[in-house]
């Protein structure tokens, strides 16, 4: 009778005593973490790293330990966030049969205050789009990074001097509530719908820098009831929560698009707050303006939430209570 085969493993070998320890954490804690989104089994010996489990596994474990290892030998870091999107893109690229070298070369966007990095493949090629559009639309769920990631191409435009300004423009609708009278003046009423706005734009520029943009009409932060009438050139232009955009409200702000300019449009169509009966702009902008030349569109879904797990469990169970 002849003895059990013993379980195939793979064998990485990694040169740097320095790198490794960053690579696999205090006490191990990132190839834990590693393991678990994998389900790969890990055991590392010095710099040696052996890899049990089943081919697939293997192969997730590989690629994201070899694309972390190529960010500490680029002098970047390491963290949770870094782990999570490691170990998320190569399971969507395989999935979608594609190589995976985009996890060697990522895009990035360098700000005053932070360089940022797309953390899924939905990410990647909305940033692509942005890039390389004069119009993108960004549709999907909360905590996909539509409006990060736009908020961090315009201040790269910003700083790059190829444009001007940063306008920032939100529907002013209230999130299912009726809130009432707001007091103060204009900008008082204003600023609670404009929040997540500057919150991003914190994100990427000193405030003082903010404060001074924004006196000197740099940043414009306003309602999209404010952008009839005009025409945006040499801007930076950004719709968020356009679900909540009326037909002719999307049809308005679309047509104040200037000269060198760009302009992205985000929102989640399963979160619409306009009165019942009254059709979304977004909806209908995305069946007329799909496959026209120049515009970009990236669907975004529950796989790239990048705030806390349980977020992403809570889209998944909406958008299954969706589909049923």
């Amino acid at each position: 009778m002849s003895a059990p085969s013993a379980p195939v493993q793979t064998r990485l070998e990694f040169d740097s005593n320095r790198l490794m320890i960053d690579l696999c954490g205090e006490l191990d804690a990132n190839l834990v973490r590693i393991e678990a989104g994998t389900g790969a089994e890990i055991d590392r010996h010095g710099n040696v790293i052996m890899l049990g489990g089943e081919p697939e596994a293997r192969q997730h474990a590989e690629t994201t330990l070899r694309a972390l290892y190529g960010r500490l030998q680029a002098n970047k870091s390491v963290a949770a966030g870094d782990i999570e999107a490691a170990i998320r893109m190569p399971t969507e690229i395989f999935e979608e049969g594609m190589a995976p070298a985009p996890i060697s070369a990522p895009l990035e966007i360098r700000t005053r205050k932070k360089t940022v990095e797309p953390r899924s493949p939905a990410q990647m090629a909305y940033v692509r789009a942005l890039l390389e559009n004069d119009l993108t639309f960004g549709l999907g769920p909360a905590g996909t990074g539509k409006t990060y990631l736009a908020v961090a191409v315009a201040v790269a435009h910003f700083l790059e001097g190829r444009v001007d300004r940063i306008i920032l423009s939100r529907p002013a609708v209230e999130a299912g509530e009726r809130l009432g009278f707001l007091p103060g003046d204009m900008k008082e009423k204003v600023d609670p719908y404009m929040q997540p706005l500057y919150d991003a734009l914190n994100d990427f520029l000193p405030g003082k820098q903010i404060s001074k943009m924004i006196e000197d009409k740099q940043i414009e932060i306003a309602p999209l009831a404010f952008m009839r009438g005009r025409t945006l050139s040499h801007a930076f232009v950004i719709l968020d929560e356009a679900q909540n955009a009326t037909t002719m409200q999307m049809r308005m702000f679309l047509t104040r698009l200037g000269e060198g300019s760009s302009m992205v449009v985000n929102g989640d169509t399963s979160q619409i707050d306009l009165p019942r009966g009254v059709i979304s702009g977004l909806v209908e902008a995305e069946k007329i303006l799909r496959g026209v030349d120049g515009i970009g569109f990236t669907r975004f879904s529950a796989k790239d939430v990048i705030r806390h797990p349980m977020v992403a469990r809570i889209v998944r169970a909406y958008e299954k209570a969706s589909r049923e």
